[in-house]
């Protein structure tokens, strides 16, 4: 008998430790620190989506614990009621709210906002819960509003812009830009070539200006030269020669002069066109008789 009864109290033994480590694992995995002291309160709220048991609960960022449970109040319709393990040295004022967040991926958190009153909650009491607006609900209250009074605005813009793009005066804009694309491109090569060329027309300008320093070099000489032509000595026989000139114009023009009468006496020309005349006769009578004026003896 007392066999079976050790059996049967060890087997108890190890039920009561089997089921001690499964409540306790199971806070454990819930993330209750069992062997921290805590205090616990309460909030409810209407809407509680993305809450779950563990969800840590804040203090301007800070963690100061999580929620323990999550019941539905079936006396109270519509509400939820979440209890919350908080670390034992923490003090809640009067007028503290759990304030429910949903961050951007739908999970939801409690932060703590201290009150300010001089009392402190009592352990257990039930704080104020409030629900803040998610980002959806900021998208949806504030940022919709200004797109459903964009939208009109953006179906204007596309129609005056399928407008624009279909006008025939664009396409033909379009191929004129093309154009002269390749016209730049045309021009630009024949550029390059310009360019390439460039050091073939400085060589010839600099043979021309060579050239020219070597014209300028004799114009110097040339110049020098000039001024050593005695200019007075050649200007005073130009004007003897002019006055000499002019004399003997003078004297052709004068009928009383001897070479005026030259020029002026008829008598002079009748005489030298009779003597002529004769001459050519002469010159007649000698072709048809030559014998006649030429003697030639044979020895």
């Amino acid at each position: 008998m007392k066999k079976i009864f050790r059996k049967e109290m060890l087997i108890g033994l190890i039920v009561l430790i089997a089921m001690a480590i499964l409540f306790f694992g199971i806070d454990f995995l819930k993330g209750v620190n069992v062997f921290k002291a805590a205090n616990y309160y309460v909030a409810t709220y209407d809407n509680v989506e993305g809450l779950a048991v563990s969800a840590p609960v804040s203090v301007n960022g800070y963690k100061v614990g999580l929620v323990r449970e999550i019941n539905y109040e079936f006396d109270n319709p519509g509400h939820v009621k979440v209890e919350m393990s908080l670390d034992k040295n923490l003090k809640l004022p009067e007028g503290t709210q759990a304030i429910l967040k949903t961050d951007m991926l739908g999970t939801a958190t409690i932060e703590l906002k201290m009150g300010t009153g001089s009392n402190f909650y009592k352990v257990g009491d039930e704080l104020h819960g409030a629900v803040a607006s998610g980002l959806m609900d900021k998208v949806t209250n504030n940022l919709m509003p200004t797109v459903g009074n964009i939208m009109p605005k953006i179906d204007s813009l596309l129609t005056s812009l399928n407008a624009v793009v279909g006008d025939p005066a664009l396409i033909n804009s379009m191929k004129r830009l093309d154009l002269i694309t390749s016209n730049l491109v045309t021009t630009t090569s024949r550029l390059s070539q310009a360019v390439s060329q460039l050091p073939a027309v400085t060589a010839d300008v600099k043979g021309i200006t060579s050239n020219l320093a070597k014209g300028t070099d004799d114009l110097a000489v040339l110049t020098g030269r000039m001024r050593d032509i005695p200019v007075d000595s050649l200007t005073a026989d130009i004007a003897a020669i002019t006055a000499n000139l002019k004399e003997l114009s003078a004297q052709l023009n004068d009928p009383e002069s001897t070479i005026g009468k030259l020029t002026h006496d008829p008598a002079l020309y009748n005489n030298l066109n009779s003597t002529i005349s004769s001459l050519d006769s002469l010159f007649i009578d000698i072709k048809k008789n030559p014998k006649r004026y030429i003697s030639i003896k044979l020895l």
